[in-house]
């Protein structure tokens, strides 16, 4: 082995190791940040409504609801949202272009009648056909159009948004009654706030009934269990840890309240992605800070959406080549927020963040495993090399998710019993064990087809929707 060829190789383990320390590294630190913010949040959340200096004063908010083909349970969606507890509120429901009967049942089940309404089109979308208007609640309508995707139908709802802010949502979304009084209070507390996003967990295990979460659990499923897990890590100190700085790029396309005239300035949701959640919110930071304007995007740490996650492997690799393909477009679109000058903490420190270690991290963490594990056993890597290795991509993980879940455990305690927590924990360790590694190839994989210009696409949702019961049949107040 020639002397180039030796110091090449060394080269490339002592790269990848300083990688790993540094991801490892920065994980830590968040994690610090975010236990500092709870601690600080939580004696703040004494009651599960909103402060009685804020009574009164409460904006009103447009629930957008994007559905395509959802004609099994939309109607229940609806009714859950129509009892959220919230001042003043409209929900709109956008049929976007659906080839089931959607529609016809919501027709049917709310009173719909064409309602012949003028309103501003102040960001182009598919053409509308009709929008109706619910006889039986006045703050329910239903906007019928062509298909466009999902943030063409955002867009279509904002046009037709009557209130300041927005909340944009997933159709099978399930939200405590109390989830817009807990999103609405940064806007209250500090009036530069553009957008924030709250919480989601994981439905798989659950009880919900009538819309609304009536017994928290664990799902049975281990996938579903992996996820609840990295769910609770990616939210309680991934964001958590970003918010303080005003560098978080993320905001879940689940639930997520935004001030509607920030949106529209900013042009509103491309269509040309499929991430046009995190697009939107990675765009809104560059624009802000090219007009100089002062803004905060936040992040509210309460479990407030639930949503139910994939329970097979063929669903769950769609999904997170989905998310990968989402990320990788996201940053490329909006690449001059970058070391900006007037970047600030999210051009300089959450930007660079997310593209070494989320953007380009797959592709550096699978050729780093297989390097490693290569290299020792013919003899290239050291056995020091080896366990140090090993000690940053498992142990650290393992740290990382059992503080995740001890953070869930002293906050808001959702799991309250002793063999959910025993539960989560081992899950914490099993899922250093191929899953993490597993996600890393799919995403991988999605990169590269990203990088040779392969398309992207949604895919279809598998969804078991075992954790709901039928809606009762009682009504519900009119609004």
């Amino acid at each position: 082995m020639t002397a180039v060829l030796i110091h090449t190789l060394l080269t490339l383990q002592w790269f990848f190791l300083l990688y790993f320390v540094a991801l490892n590294g920065g994980y830590v630190l968040l994690n610090l940040t975010a236990i500092f913010s709870l601690v600080r949040y939580m004696p703040l959340q004494g009651s599960s409504s909103l402060p009685q200096a804020y009574a009164g004063m409460e904006p009103p908010i447009s629930l957008l609801v994007p559905a395509y083909n959802e004609a099994t349970t939309i109607c229940s969606s609806v009714r859950s949202l129509l009892q959220l507890n919230y001042p003043e509120f409209e929900v709109i429901v956008i049929n976007d272009g659906s080839t089931d009967d959607m529609l016809d049942v919501l027709r049917r089940e709310f009173s719909l009648a064409p309602f012949p309404e003028a309103y501003r089109v102040r960001l182009p979308t598919q053409p509308v056909q009709t929008i109706y208007q619910s006889a039986r609640y006045t703050n329910l309508r239903v906007i019928d159009k062509a298909n466009g995707g999902k943030a063409d139908a955002l867009n279509a709802g904002i046009n037709c948004a009557r209130f300041p802010l927005y909340c944009a949502m997933d159709a099978d979304s399930v939200l405590n009654r109390d989830s817009l009084q807990h999103l609405v209070q940064p806007f209250l507390d500090d009036p530069r706030t553009i957008a924030c996003g709250g919480t989601v967990r994981i439905a798989n295990g659950c009880e919900v009934e009538d819309g609304f979460l009536t017994r928290a659990g664990l799902p049975s499923n281990l996938l579903a269990l992996f996820q609840t897990v990295e769910y609770l890590r990616a939210f309680l100190f991934g964001r958590l840890g970003w918010s303080p700085m005003n560098a978080m790029l993320i905001i879940s396309g689940a639930f997520g309240l935004f001030r509607k005239d920030s949106v529209v300035a900013a042009g509103g949701y491309r269509t040309d992605t499929v991430g046009e959640d995190m697009e939107l919110v990675v765009r809104l930071h560059r624009f802000m800070r090219n007009e100089r304007r002062d803004y905060r995007i936040t992040f509210v740490p309460d479990p407030i959406c639930w949503t139910e996650s994939p329970e097979d492997l063929k669903t769950l690799r769609k999904q997170r080549m989905r998310w990968q393909r989402g990320l990788a477009e996201s940053l490329r679109m909006n690449i001059g927020l970058l070391f900006h000058r007037r970047g600030g903490a999210v051009g300089w420190l959450g930007f660079p963040f997310m593209a070494l270690f989320e953007w380009w991290g797959p592709c550096i963490e699978v050729i780093g495993f297989v390097f490693v594990i290569v290299g020792y056993s013919l003899g290239i890597v050291s056995h020091q090399a080896l366990i140090v290795f090993l000690l940053l991509a498992l142990a650290v993980g393992i740290l990382l998710s059992i503080s995740a879940i001890l953070l869930e455990e002293m906050s808001f305690h959702i799991y309250p019993k002793a063999s959910q927590l025993l539960v989560l924990m081992t899950i914490a360790v099993l899922e250093n064990f191929g899953y993490r590694q597993i996600n890393s190839i799919w995403r991988f994989i999605a990169m590269l087809r990203w990088l040779t210009g392969g398309r992207g696409d949604w895919g279809t949702m598998k969804r078991t929707g075992n954790w709901q019961r039928p809606a009762s049949s009682k009504d519900v107040a009119k609004k």
